[in-house]
């Protein structure tokens, strides 16, 4: 994604006060916490429940969201950088699903601009399977657990083209 496009995407994100950042609880493999504690986190600002994550402040905001931003942007969670792209794993098949424009404005952009759409769809989808193929299976049991509701789903993907070699990360 080029830089103007990004600053784009950034500045109509910066713009929504944080919506998808309230209760977020984004999981984390061990790869990204030490990236995260190399990058200003500490173990306190990590849950370590039925799958690792980061926790929120008491205004219920993830403890990334600082001043309108997330403090981690350069490195946040895979979840995050897949945004407003979220998943679920049925019947063999990786969901993908996108918020609905009322959750986010960044989908109205996305869905206007199809190269845009594909780009963020792309990084997405590398984060997502980057993320499926780190967690432990039983962290990713409970992350599956964790409803998103004002969804739709936009595509779905065999897992076993999630889990083989030439996936990437």
């Amino acid at each position: 994604m080029n830089q103007i496009t990004y600053d784009l995407l950034t500045k109509i994100c910066d713009k929504c006060g944080g919506r998808c950042c309230y209760f977020a609880k984004p999981p984390l493999t061990e790869e990204r916490i030490s990236i995260l504690l190399k990058n200003g986190a500490t173990f306190d600002d990590i849950l370590f429940h039925s799958y690792r994550k980061l926790d929120c402040k008491s205004t219920g905001f993830c403890i990334g969201y600082d001043n309108g931003r997330c403090r981690f942007q350069a490195v946040k969670p895979e979840t995050c950088v897949a945004g407003p792209f979220t998943f679920d794993i049925r019947n063999d098949m990786l969901e993908v699903y996108i918020k609905q424009e009322r959750i986010c404005d960044l989908v109205t952009f996305l869905k206007e601009n199809p190269d845009v759409y594909r780009e963020q769809y792309e990084l997405a989808l590398q984060n997502i399977g980057h993320l499926v193929r780190s967690l432990p299976k039983e962290e990713l049991a409970e992350v599956l657990k964790v409803e998103e509701d004002s969804t739709d789903k936009v595509a779905e993907v065999p897992l076993r083209e999630v889990f083989s070699p030439d996936s990437g990360n």
